[in-house]
């Protein structure tokens, strides 16, 4: 593991649209371009439009996350095998999420890492694989709904006490900056 300094990259924020967000997953919320489908029963009161996928091997939790500002930086990464992990925002409040697209590889591209603010009206459906850190609030008080699979909680209390990673049959969660001397920062939108 890397014990001096860690050479920085620095993100760029784009914002979160349905095509900059294709190869991390599915933004969930209005997607201008989709008609939304009237639901019979309600005399077109009721519209559905885009279905984000979800998928889970083991029982599902749906837990709120408390959220305060916090530095844009990024020293851990990690991907999910049996679950596509949820982000919903409450309240409207904006973050940012910071993904890399599923790779066969130990660690993430680090040329495919990218950061997107969320403007608070939508959340995102990570596709299998998906590496990402949580997302970190713009405002102080921030909540976010997160439906993930019980068995990540599993895996996180199995956070080895030298690595200080966590893996188990549903989580890898590794040390970018301990395993490849880089760690990854942003601005945090005032």
């Amino acid at each position: 593991m890397m014990t001096t300094a860690a050479e920085t990259i620095t993100l760029t924020i784009e914002h979160a649209t349905p095509e900059a967000l294709a190869p991390f997953g599915q933004v969930i919320g209005r997607v201008p371009h989709v008609s939304p489908v009237s639901v019979d029963f309600y005399k077109g009161a009721v519209k559905m439009s885009y279905p984000a996928r979800f998928s889970c091997e083991h029982p599902v939790e749906i837990t709120v996350a408390h959220m305060d500002r916090r530095p844009g930086e990024v020293r851990y990464m990690e991907r999910h095998f049996q679950h596509t992990q949820v982000f919903i925002p409450l309240a409207g409040k904006p973050f940012v999420a910071v993904m890399a697209p599923p790779s066969a590889g130990e660690l993430p591209a680090l040329d495919q890492v990218r950061a997107f603010l969320f403007d608070g009206s939508a959340g995102f459906s990570l596709h299998l694989g998906t590496w990402h850190e949580f997302p970190f609030a713009v405002e102080d008080g921030t909540d976010l709904v997160v439906i993930l699979s019980s068995q990540t909680g599993y895996d996180l209390k199995g956070k080895d006490a030298v690595t200080e990673e966590a893996h188990g049959p549903d989580l890898d969660k590794k040390d970018i900056v301990a395993r490849t001397g880089h760690v990854f920062r942003f601005d945090i939108p005032e």
